[in-house]
């Protein structure tokens, strides 16, 4: 899963998460408009780097179903279904919304070396990240000051400033090892973000070890979020077919089994029924599959179950290791 945003080459065009918000900074009048809203307390701790007392801030306990926006700009920042309870007396998370919500930087005050967390688009203060929770998926902690939070509950609108500013949708690829799959979607033009995990089998949350070595049913599936009216299903459907042998039954090359097969895991019924016809021409017509019998499955959204993140070392694997795979040529 790729942490760095979608940028344009100018300093002037808007910078997009992955999952379509503009996150460019807010120039300093808007940082001071919006700080109007702000209570004492809350203008101390985001704009001041100050913390609330433990055990005081107000969604400390909170378990309502939701998601956590920045109090000053109200970028979303963390959901619910990553907190849990540290045991420390502040709200805390072990992953954000969006990676790219997020900034780290060196705190070196109090005595101290720590990595603040501010928000990415109005640089407010958060709280900090720690790298103490082995027991959650990311082993990371993200202690944060209720202050510097506005908690929306599920089903609720978000405020205008809360909605993405552009449209994307999702697609789901099962061909082989996800790290090269994962490298070359985030080459194609269009595509936002491709991340690496589990999906279409039976087991929940399941681990890499578990897939790899107990029957649990699952494919190493990349997740594609892009840009439609930059890049459409169809083209993401040829790339696919480019950047893997769909004849190969449960597996890719040198790597067999089950979790290797060659799936599609269509998100809408829209998108399985492209997914079959683009499959069927392919057969009839692609002289690469002549004599040979195309294997990739083609599962609806009613079937595929849910999708399932990879741990974190899994995500740019070859980015993180120097590699890459290049896309071949169209």
């Amino acid at each position: 899963m790729s942490t760095t945003a979608a940028a344009a080459n100018s300093k002037e065009s808007p910078v997009y998460s992955q999952t379509g918000y503009d996150i460019t900074p807010l120039p300093q009048s808007r940082i001071d408009e919006l700080a109007k809203k702000l209570t004492p307390e809350e203008a101390h701790i985001i704009l001041r780097k100050g913390t609330e007392p433990a055990f005081c801030g107000n969604l400390l306990d909170n378990k309502l179903e939701g998601t956590y926006l920045c109090r000053l700009c109200s970028l979303p920042l963390f959901s619910s279904d990553a907190k849990f309870h540290s045991g420390t007396g502040w709200p805390s998370f072990y992953k954000p919304f969006d990676p790219a919500h997020v900034k780290e930087v060196t705190d070196t005050s109090h005595g101290m070396v720590r990595d603040e967390i501010l928000c990415a688009r109005c640089g407010g203060h958060l709280g900090h990240v720690f790298d103490d929770a082995p027991h959650t998926p990311t082993g990371r902690r993200y202690c944060m000051n209720s202050a510097s939070l506005e908690f929306i509950e599920k089903g609720k609108p978000f405020p205008p400033e809360a909605q993405p500013a552009i449209r994307t949708e999702v697609a789901y690829f099962a061909g082989g090892c996800f790290w090269g799959v994962e490298d070359r979607f985030q080459q194609v033009p269009g595509v936002i973000d491709a991340t690496s995990g589990y999906m279409g089998g039976h087991v929940a949350n399941p681990t890499y070890r578990q897939v790899c070595y107990t029957d649990t049913g699952h494919a190493e599936t990349v997740r594609v979020t892009y840009d439609p009216s930059k890049v459409n299903y169809r083209d993401l459907l040829e790339w696919f077919f480019k950047i893997h042998d769909p004849t190969q039954v449960n597996r890719q090359g040198p790597d067999v089994g089950e979790q290797y097969r060659s799936a599609i895991f269509a998100a809408t019924p829209e998108q399985a029924e492209q997914a079959r016809a683009f499959i069927a021409e392919q057969q009839k017509s692609n002289p690469r599959f002549a004599g040979r019998t195309i294997a990739t499955q083609v599962v609806g959204p009613d079937e595929s179950g849910p999708f399932y993140e990879a741990e974190e070392y899994h995500q740019d694997y070859h980015a993180k290791h120097g590699g890459s795979c290049p896309l071949p040529a169209r």
